[in-house]
């Protein structure tokens, strides 16, 4: 395994609050792509960059390493895959290091002065699978955690880890989820810290312009 840097090493783009910093956003971005690329993404969605008055937004890119979905060429992943699908096992040993990687990102939050309790950890794709990895299974006291385009695997440790915690993250849901990538369906959502109706709360945050003022409203009335 190609050898994984400390968290001090990690490229990363950052884009910084337009007033005073009060909380973080880590976005992960998906297999192949980068943290400078996730960011570009998003600001061809909405036009405009993603930007928030007392949120900074990190966007870190993963280290390029062998990816045996890809017959081990190098590729910029979080972790390593047996294979792309729910039903195989989880490549936990990758998986596990990459935390312990993205957990310097955090404590270097925390060092800041950011409370754990607003630091928001979430990604696409890939990035959102390695979210739910970072925040249900080595920091449930963040502030939440939010997955776009992703999936756990269906014996995925993280619903193990469910009945172990007594405190998780709360779930972001976005437009258009659907259950069928949870294991266990609505029940097990709600055991994630799934709200119900929070799609529609998303979707008036989103509507038109003005992204700043209408997001931060809604990160504002979940604690963050």
């Amino acid at each position: 395994m190609a050898a994984v840097p400390s968290a001090v090493h990690l490229p990363r783009c950052v884009v910084s609050p337009t007033g005073r910093h009060s909380a973080s956003l880590i976005f992960l971005h998906g297999s192949g792509h980068s943290g400078q690329g996730q960011r570009e993404w998003i600001k061809n969605v909405l036009n405009q960059d993603l930007t928030f008055q007392h949120i900074k937004i990190i966007y870190p890119t993963a280290p390029s390493r062998p990816y045996t979905p890809l017959k081990g060429g190098f590729s910029n992943v979080w972790f390593d895959r047996f294979k792309i699908s729910m039903d195989c096992p989880e490549h936990l040993e990758s998986i596990d290091s990459m935390c312990q990687v993205l957990s310097g990102l955090i404590d270097e939050e925390v060092k800041t002065g950011i409370q754990k309790s607003r630091i928001l950890i979430g990604g696409f794709s890939m990035g959102g699978c390695m979210a739910m990895h970072l925040a249900y299974r080595n920091h449930p006291d963040v502030a939440g955690v939010f997955v776009l385009s992703g999936f756990l695997n269906k014996a995925s440790v993280v619903y193990q880890c469910l009945t172990l915690v007594a405190v998780i993250p709360q779930l972001s849901r976005p437009v258009g989820f659907s259950y069928s990538w949870v294991q266990g369906g609505p029940q097990t959502w709600k055991k994630m810290g799934g709200r119900e109706g929070e799609a529609e709360d998303q979707a008036k945050s989103c509507q038109g312009g003005g992204n700043d003022n209408r997001l931060s409203s809604y990160y504002r009335s979940n604690g963050v």
